[in-house]
Parts: structure tokens; C-alpha cells; sequence
């Protein structure tokens, strides 16, 4: 007899007793999802026929669980991934569709129709799976930088790396002993093809400026409407439950995505503070010369950037901004379908126009960009960077 492999993913267990007392199911049991997607980045080769997850835990919920598991690649393409909650919701079961979840089911779980369901995601998956291998390797729409590009980014960033390592090593020094702690800063940033990387910068604030965040959001010269500490939709359900997907902030904090598009609006998604008092005395100079960008040359040597493309953004941003499968947003995810860069477009623009250029604008030249990009085009705009690179206004 046929037997079924389930992740059960949640700490409600109530959700999966129909199926643990099945003899057809073996359930193993995770409580916690952040906890799971932690140990998933060390067991890539678990295998399970599904995976059946509560939408309301601690941590994150089951949308949201969801999703990071396709971005982290943890999903298999052949897996059935199935939401559960106590309570039908019909804005929910939209949700879940609209998202790409394979089904949604409410308590009490029927065994017999959850196995004939999984069996049925598995066949129709297989054959799901044989197409998509195929289109993966054609791979016509992913995004590979041409090797004229790659040369020129190798060649350009190897030499600007041994000819400035005296910058690198002073910069260093003086860092580290303004404010004692790492002398880099990393961050996760989204590149070519959504995929996530180690964002390199010359640390230019006091190691504990993320923390002190909240004490400048007023200076933030973009900021347009003010963002509530707590969501007040979900502080009027049940302890756990969330108004919409969450995700956690660059805090850790747990917060929903109603809260994540109030933070962007607020900040127009280019957060800009005047006269940021983190910013060490070092910190303010380098950033002024942009010697704080010289560590990204490491990226571009290791593949993640190249001298020339769009900016990477924030994982946070990155997610806001492609969250909608339609309309302008589906547009706006089209400036992944290139080369993350050092320089691009909108920066040798931004600069022409002396600082001034709303967020639309930016998207707008980061599109162009993504779909008319060449490699003397490269060479063009890196030669107005060198040119508007003397003016005085940063970027």
C-alpha cells in the first residue's frame, strides 16, 4: 500500500490528527516555520510527497512560509504544497490561489480526500515538472550576462581592486578605530533574476545604527505619511493571526505586509535621512566620495553585480515591489531581467537632474534599461558617470 511522506508544518496538531492516525500518511511534525526554513538550508535533500501547513503559527505565517520557500529554491517543483486553517475564509482561499498554493482546506482535514488529492497533485505534477525542465533549460527568459559584459566586468573590477587597495586598507584602518566592530557592512540585496546576495559596503555608521532607526525616521526627507508601530487590523484578531503575509523587518520582527507597503510609501523606497546623526565623522566622508561603494567591486568580480545595470534593492523592497502578480507592478519586476549594477540609468539621469526624481521615474528607467540594454550602451553610460560623477550631488 501506498504511503504518503507529510510535513506538517504548525503548532496547532489538532490540524493533522485525521492524517497521523491514517496509516497511509507519515506526518513528521515542525512547529515552528522560521524554524523549519533554518533547517531546511542545511537539509536542501529532504524529500516529501507534501507539505501541509498551518496559515496561522508563530513566526510566519503559512503564505508568507510559502513564498520564502519558492525564493530560497527549498520547494521542489514536483512537492504539493497544501494551507490549512480552523476556519474556512474565503478571502483567504483567494489569497492562497492568487499566490500559487497548490490548495487550501479548513478543519476537520478528510484523510481519505487528502490522499486522493495528494496522489492527484502528484501525477499532474510530474507531468508539470517535465515541462517546466524543459523551459529551465532552454532557459529563454532568465537573464545570463553576455560574455563581452562578464570580461569587461572581471578585467574593470580586478584592476580597480589592486590599483585602489591602498584606499581599501586606509579605509579600513580608520574605520576601525573611530568605532570599533566590523569594518564592512552586508547586506541582502536582490539582484539579476530575483536571486538574493551579500550586498557589500564600507561600513559608514555606528555598528548600532539599524537599532536606532527609529530615532531619524523623522529626518527622512522623502517621508510622506506617517506608519503605525503596530498594525491596528491585526491587533483586533486572535493572538497569531496576521490581516495579510508577513515577513520579518531588518529587525527580526514579525510584521504583515499592510505594515511593509505603509514603511514603502513612507519612504518612497529610497530612504534618504539629512544630517543622519549615525553616520560617523568617517563614515560622512566616504560616503561623500563614495569610497563606501568601493567593496561592491568585490561583488562584481564574483558575478553577483556588474559595473553597469540596475541598483540591487532590499529583499523587503525587492518583495513589495513584485508582490502583485498584475498590472504595473508585473511591469516594475521587469528591471530583474538584467544585470544588478554599480552604476545605471537612472543614476547618470538623477544626476543630470540635480537630485530630483520621484520613485515612478526611477522604475520607469530601470525598465528601460532592462529591456534595452547593451554592452556599448554600458560603455556609453559608464562614460557619463565619469562626467557627472564631478558634481557635487549625491546619489
Amino acid at each position: 500500500m501506498e504511503k504518503f511522506k507529510i510535513l506538517f508544518v504548525g503548532d496547532d496538531i489538532g490540524l493533522i490528527e485525521p492524517l497521523q492516525s491514517d496509516s497511509r500518511f507519515d506526518v513528521q511534525i515542525q512547529s515552528n516555520g522560521v524554524k523549519v526554513l533554518r533547517w531546511l538550508e542545511d537539509n536542501r535533500d529532504s524529500q516529501f510527497d507534501a507539505i501541509i501547513c498551518n496559515m496561522f503559527m508563530k513566526g510566519v505565517n503559512g503564505i508568507a512560509f510559502f513564498e520564502e520557500m519558492k525564493h530560497q529554491k527549498y520547494l521542489q517543483t514536483n512537492t504539493p504544497f497544501i494551507l490549512v486553517s480552523r476556519g474556512f475564509r474565503e478571502s483567504l482561499r483567494k489569497i492562497a490561489y492568487s499566490t500559487g498554493l497548490d490548495d487550501y482546506y479548513s478543519a476537520p482535514l478528510d484523510s481519505e480526500k487528502m490522499f486522493n488529492r495528494i496522489q492527484y497533485l502528484l501525477d499532474f505534477k510530474q507531468i508539470y515538472a517535465k515541462r517546466h525542465e524543459k523551459v529551465r533549460k532552454e532557459d529563454l527568459k532568465r537573464y545570463r550576462t553576455p560574455l563581452p559584459k562578464r570580461v569587461f566586468d572581471i578585467l574593470a573590477s580586478g584592476t580597480a581592486i589592486i590599483l585602489l587597495s591602498p584606499i581599501f586598507l586606509i579605509t579600513a584602518a580608520a574605520i576601525y578605530l573611530e568605532s570599533r566592530g566590523k569594518v564592512f557592512y552586508a547586506s541582502k540585496r536582490v539582484g539579476k533574476n530575483f536571486e538574493t546576495f551579500n550586498f557589500y559596503k564600507f561600513r559608514s555608521m555606528y555598528p548600532d545604527a539599524d537599532k536606532r532607526l527609529k530615532e531619524v525616521a523623522h529626518l527622512n526627507q522623502y517621508k510622506t505619511t506617517e506608519v503605525e508601530e503596530e498594525c491596528s487590523l491585526c491587533a483586533k484578531l486572535p493572538e497569531g493571526e496576521y490581516c495579510s503575509p508577513t515577513y520579518e523587518d531588518d529587525s527580526g520582527k514579525v510584521v504583515c505586509e499592510r505594515i511593509i507597503k505603509m514603511r514603502r510609501q513612507a519612504e518612497v523606497a529610497f530612504l534618504k535621512v539629512v544630517n543622519d546623526p549615525r553616520i560617523t565623522k568617517v563614515g560622512k566622508f566616504i560616503r561623500n566620495t563614495s569610497i563606501d561603494e568601493l567593496p561592491q567591486l568585490i561583488n562584481i568580480l564574483k558575478g553577483d553585480m556588474s559595473v553597469v545595470g540596475n541598483r540591487p534593492l532590499p529583499v523587503s523592497e525587492a518583495n513589495a515591489l513584485t508582490k502583485s502578480a498584475r498590472g504595473k507592478r508585473l511591469e516594475l519586476g521587469l528591471r530583474f531581467n538584467c544585470a544588478a549594477g554599480l552604476t545605471g540609468l537612472w543614476q547618470v539621469e538623477l544626476r543630470g537632474r540635480a537630485g530630483k526624481m520621484s520613485e515612478e521615474e526611477r522604475f520607469e528607467l530601470d525598465k528601460q534599461y532592462a529591456l534595452n540594454n547593451s554592452f556599448w550602451g554600458d560603455m556609453k553610460l559608464l562614460f557619463r558617470t565619469f562626467f557627472v560623477f564631478l558634481k557635487n550631488d549625491n546619489v
